[in-house]
């Protein structure tokens, strides 16, 4: 499959680096869930943080959004220091900055496809009539601009992730978190997924994304992290597979 996303949502290819983080430690109480990490992600780059259940994966990925802050150490996205950050900033960062889709779409139960998709652009001042113009030409280009009006309740989950991963490139973020993206749908969706994101990747779209899934990090990524108890165990290139 090939997915035909309009260049002007591309970061252009350099070497700058878009995520950068500087022994991060994160503690829930008595627990620690990042012990230290340290990571670059250049422009361009598709990563997959990979590792067991508990290793700190989810926290890396929410560190790097914004949804959460470290207990010590340095986040910065996009030149952005997000660990000085209030949180109404930290939302605004996101809606700008970051397209986000999560293992279970997180769609609005009681808003349509297009509703769920444009709602993203319209929260950062875009005016209604162009964030639906922009939302229905995302889907068309995803291949469902034909479930437009239909609800989330409705689709299916190879169906909800491409409206999620509309609604995450509304905003043309300079990154694309995700998190399992292919852990709530079938085999088939999920390859529809694994080419969709190694397309988005393949035109400029920094990537970075947490998965269990050996064979989705060696399709789509062309860096693996392996986490263990909240470090980074070990990096490796990998040469996609077809």
């Amino acid at each position: 499959m090939t997915t035909e996303i309009d260049t002007d949502a591309v970061i252009d290819r350099t070497d700058r680096i878009v995520v950068r983080l500087d022994g991060v430690r994160k503690e829930f109480g008595e627990t620690t869930a990042l012990d230290g990490i340290s990571l670059e992600i250049r422009s361009g780059e598709a990563v997959a943080v990979m590792g067991p259940s508990g290793c700190g994966k989810s926290t890396l990925l929410n560190m790097v959004a914004g949804l959460d802050r470290p207990t010590s150490g340095s986040v910065v996205v996009h030149g952005d220091e997000l660990t000085g950050m209030s949180e109404k900033e930290l939302a605004l960062f996101r809606r700008r900055r970051i397209g986000m889709i999560f293992q279970f779409f997180n769609l609005l139960d009681d808003l349509p496809a297009l509703d769920n998709v444009a709602l993203a652009a319209q929260l950062t001042g875009t005016p209604a009539a162009q964030a639906r113009r922009r939302a229905l030409e995302l889907l068309d280009e995803l291949g469902i601009a034909d479930r437009r009006n239909a609800y989330p309740a409705v689709l299916s989950g190879g169906e909800r992730q491409r409206v999620a991963v509309a609604r995450a490139l509304m905003n043309r973020p300079a990154l694309l978190l995700a998190d399992e993206p292919t852990g709530a749908v079938d085999t088939r969706a999920g390859e529809q997924i694994m080419d969709l994101l190694l397309d988005l990747n393949q035109i400029g779209q920094t990537l970075l994304m947490v998965t269990h899934d050996e064979r989705m990090a060696a399709r789509c990524a062309g860096r693996i992290v392996d986490m263990v108890d909240g470090r980074v165990a070990g990096e490796r290139s990998v040469e996609r597979t077809a």
